[in-house]
């Protein structure tokens, strides 16, 4: 891009405040939307991992002057629930990055990512790092669940290098939303990958979540898009310790968890919310011991959230 006029398609990396870094072949741009897109940003939201057009103005300032469609797209509820926030769109996959130890592992949150993930049909894998702090055999112990629902689960450590290059290979080439939270070695396993990407994630997230404020429903869900020199992207999105999921009805959380709506179809009514209804195959199979109680627990406790939510 060098004459006025001229355009090109790029892939948005991060957009705060009505600017816009576009990637462009390597090269990085700073964007603003064209009017018509600013007429209508409420129904266009340009997001993160956006495929879009590029246009050279006369002077010499950079516009998005149209959006590509979105192959997938991962959203949550606003603060107060009327509004769509979405966190980034075009993902190949969800990776889930959670320490065996210090902090320990959180499975609700964890649950969380996954039903994210499920609702939006986009593949997601489990990665439990920190594994030296208690040993493969106990870290297979703890997340063997997730492996045994269906979850691709790569046992990690940074220190160790143990099987960093598996993670590697499972980033290579993809764009991937990397969720967890805090403390559980995000940087410090993109620094074996690819030495410094962790600090300039961690000094983005950092930056966005001083300015989004308090933590809970309120943070900021602004994320950004990294390139790896092994191809693909890695997506860091601080703030995603509360989800509030946009697009997940109470009659379909059940669809999202594998391990559940396997028996989802055996229920006597269609509108079974799987917690005291008789006929119910979900809860006959939670007593059977087919269905793990924390997972159960995890559903109950996403739909008493929806239904608050939409009594309030």
């Amino acid at each position: 891009m060098s004459e006025a006029g001229s355009k090109a398609v790029g892939r948005v990396l991060r957009g705060v405040g009505g600017a816009y870094r576009v990637d462009v072949d390597g090269k990085t741009l700073e964007c603003s939307l064209r009017g018509r897109l600013k007429q209508q940003r409420e129904l266009v939201k340009v997001a993160v991992g956006d495929e879009v057009e590029l246009e050279l103005l006369p002077d010499g300032s950079c516009v998005i002057a149209d959006v590509h469609p979105r192959k997938n797209k991962l959203s949550r509820k606003s603060a107060h629930g009327r509004r769509e926030q979405i966190i980034a769109t075009n993902l190949d996959q969800l990776a889930a990055v959670f320490s065996t130890r210090e902090p320990e592992p959180e499975f609700t949150l964890l649950d969380r990512f996954l039903v994210l993930a499920e609702s939006s049909d986009i593949p997601a894998v489990v990665v439990a790092n920190k594994i030296d702090l208690t040993g493969e055999a106990a870290a297979h112990e703890q997340f063997g669940l997730y492996e045994r629902i269906g979850y691709r689960v790569l046992y990690t450590s940074a220190k160790t290098v143990k099987d960093v290059g598996d993670l590697g290979k499972q980033l290579a080439g993809r764009t991937t939303l990397l969720a967890g939270p805090s403390g559980v070695g995000k940087s410090t396993l993109l620094n074996s990958l690819q030495p410094g990407l962790g600090l300039a994630v961690g000094e983005v997230s950092r930056a966005l979540q001083k300015r989004g404020g308090g933590g809970g429903r309120h943070t900021t869900v602004e994320a950004s898009l990294h390139a790896l020199d092994s191809g693909g992207y890695v997506v860091d999105s601080p703030g995603l310790r509360k989800l509030h999921f946009w697009e997940v009805a109470e009659h379909d959380l059940g669809w999202c968890f594998p391990d559940i709506r396997r028996y989802v179809g055996g229920c006597r009514f269609h509108d079974c919310e799987h917690m005291s209804e008789p006929g119910c195959a979900v809860t006959d199979a939670l007593e059977a011991g087919d269905i793990d109680g924390g997972r159960y627990d995890s559903y109950a406790r996403l739909l008493g959230e929806q239904k608050a939510e939409r009594a309030y």
